[in-house]
């Protein structure tokens, strides 16, 4: 008898403990509310990494592009030349802004022709270009800032959806109090790690996000000031030899 009792003793000393889950265990023995939180911000995140990826690509083509064009632009001294090297840089905002000015001046050109007198009095022309030059701005400017404030939404409201899944975790985890009668640790771990991750899925979808929109929206700056500053100087050169 005191054997059996002596072995039973040494067995519950050496017995071995429960294997604690995995996050992935405990996310898929989510609730539903959690589980679709959870893919709510999963999907986000992803979309957000693309346009982050995209978004990359294309203003680093567009910085590089707008340099090496401005370096043709300064070194020429022949708008067609400078038109025509502008069709390779199809990715540089600073190239269509030129190529918009070139072709309304080289209509006013055309239209000047027939009456030269009249394109010297024309007060319009010089006014003609401007707009050609700042529609093109603000068309190359939409396309820069596309999606971008996709990224802004994300930063500000993954943490609250992930702030809302932590309330109903914690939430499911009194529930499941008060259906025991106990506050033991087993009662409450798994509602409370649900809510731990939804916080911190949340933050993994908002933090990069916010990093992002705000690296875009200064380098979407300095390409919009490349464009201001190219019209400015564009214009100047238009009055100086066409519109004397």
């Amino acid at each position: 008898m005191f054997e059996a009792i002596w072995v039973s003793l040494i067995t519950a000393q050496v017995e071995t403990p429960k294997k604690a889950k995995g996050v992935v265990e405990i996310v898929l023995d989510a609730d539903g509310v959690v589980m679709a939180v959870l893919i709510l911000l999963a999907v986000i995140s992803v979309i957000s990494w693309y346009i982050i990826g995209f978004k990359l690509l294309t203003l680093r083509k567009a910085r590089a592009e707008s340099v090496k064009f401005l370096e043709i632009f300064w070194q020429s001294k022949r708008l067609d030349a400078i038109y025509q090297s502008a069709e390779g840089f199809s990715r540089a905002p600073v190239s269509q802004v030129f190529k918009a000015g070139y072709i309304e001046l080289s209509k006013l050109k055309n239209v000047g022709q027939d009456d030269p007198q009249s394109m010297r009095t024309q007060l319009s022309g010089i006014e003609n270009v401007e707009r050609a030059l700042r529609r093109a701005w603000t068309t190359e400017m939409t396309q820069l800032e596309g999606m971008v404030p996709f990224l802004a939404t994300v930063g500000s409201t993954a943490p609250f959806i992930g702030l809302f899944g932590t309330v109903w975790g914690i939430m499911v985890a009194f529930m499941h109090i008060s259906a025991s009668g106990a506050a033991g640790i087993d009662v409450v771990a798994q509602p409370i790690a649900e809510a731990l991750i939804v916080t911190a899925a949340g933050l993994f979808a908002a933090i990069p996000a916010v990093v992002a929109y705000n690296w875009f929206s200064s380098q979407i700056k300095i390409i919009d000031s490349e464009m201001d500053n190219f019209s400015n100087d564009f214009l100047n050169i238009v009055k100086r030899h066409f519109f004397k």
